[in-house]
């Protein structure tokens, strides 16, 4: 996905895999970022998503949009964008329809 988006025009900053909530926020604060994409495969997005967003709040960030994709039940998906992530992307969504997504959002 970052080289999909690096190659629409995006500027990505990729951190790495198994990034916790404090150093995702730590890093979108620092680079002054627009934007937060996470892929999340372990299960564990109920947790980890909201607690990205609580802290950008905290760090006076809270118009850096989240999104995320990755294996997400469609029954979690309403909690997660009342939670305050953006847009939630299932496997399959093609590279495409993300870029088109970010460029109306950050447009916006």
């Amino acid at each position: 996905m970052a080289r999909a988006l690096r190659d629409a025009g995006f500027e990505v900053i990729y951190t790495g895999l198994r990034q916790t909530p404090e150093q995702i926020a730590a890093a979108a604060v620092q680079e002054d970022v627009e934007a937060v994409g996470l892929s999340i495969l372990s299960g564990a997005h109920n947790r980890l998503l909201p607690e990205v967003i609580r802290l950008l709040r905290e760090r006076g960030a809270p118009d850096i949009l989240v999104f995320a994709g990755g294996i997400i039940p469609e029954s979690d998906i309403q909690g997660l964008k009342e939670a305050g992530v953006d847009e939630l992307f299932l496997p399959g969504t093609a590279t495409g329809e993300i870029v088109r997504y970010l460029r109306e959002r950050l447009a916006a």
